[in-house]
């Protein structure tokens, strides 16, 4: 018995709905198979103690010392260590979002940091320092091994979807102890590369750090900002200065900050 033309119809269509069903399928399985390895480039949050961040910080200044004499030579120059690391730098815009101005990005799977162009201090030293904020996120948070298979395997170049930022830096402005654990540790890792402890040590000597001109004159050796000198001082327990005021005291180690037990899955 012959089919009628209205059921060979339907049986066409249903057969077509089967097929683009199953193209949706595999391309949808397709994209979380791409979502689950880009998670990968992400580290659970580990707790770091300050001495394991200043230990990675100083493994790589000694490793860029056999790897080149004066590559670890102060002041530390960031973008070196980024060519130690194979990452590379650039300039761009990077347009504010609904927290704010940014600062900086980093895209592990083409191993770039981006710096905002339209920030007015993005030369100088609080350029160093934000690279080397960066360069903590690379070190402590990034699965590196992973970013390199997947860099082969996704064109991030031809496709937003495959554009993968883990982290942003926020304004320079935005207090430290509203970051989130993992911009501590990013922060603090800057400060032991820029400031190596060997460094300050014999920096100090014959210098009284309770006086605003030694403090001057030292930032000036090291090649960082104000700021960036007396918070890695006072993390150091090597002087402390009371909120709201200007003058220093000796260190008071117990008075030092602590980092934020803040946990991310």
């Amino acid at each position: 018995m012959r089919e009628s033309p209205g059921i060979d119809s339907l049986v066409k269509a249903r057969d077509e709905q089967i097929v683009r069903l199953q193209k949706e399928n595999a391309e949808l399985r397709n994209k979380v198979e791409k979502l689950q390895k880009k998670l990968t480039l992400f580290k659970p949050y580990i707790f770091y103690s300050k001495e394991e961040i200043e230990r990675k910080a100083n493994e790589i200044l000694q490793n860029m010392q056999s790897w080149h004499n004066d590559a670890a030579k102060i002041p530390i120059d960031a973008t070196k260590v980024c060519d130690y690391l194979n990452l590379s730098i650039d300039l761009g815009e990077i347009l504010p979002d609904e927290h704010g101005l940014i600062v900086a990005k980093i895209f592990p799977l083409q191993r770039r940091i981006l710096i905002n162009s339209g920030l007015p201090e993005r030369l100088g030293t609080f350029t160093e320092f934000t690279i080397a904020h960066e360069i903590g996120h690379w070190v402590l948070h990034i699965n590196q091994e992973d970013a390199d298979i997947l860099s082969e395997e996704i064109n991030e170049s031809s496709d937003d979807e495959n554009q993968v930022i883990l982290f942003i830096s926020r304004s320079a402005s935005s207090p430290i102890d509203k970051f989130e654990a993992f911009e501590w540790q990013a922060q603090y890792f800057a400060s032991c590369l820029l400031m190596p402890r060997y460094v300050l040590q014999e920096l100090r000597k014959e210098r009284d750090l309770t006086n605003w001109s030694h403090l001057y004159a030292m930032t000036k050796e090291l090649g960082v900002t104000t700021s960036s000198l007396i918070y890695r001082l006072q993390n150091l327990g090597w002087i402390y200065i009371p909120k709201g005021s200007k003058q220093i005291y000796p260190g008071k180690i117990g008075l030092e900050a602590e980092q934020p037990r803040m946990y991310y899955l």
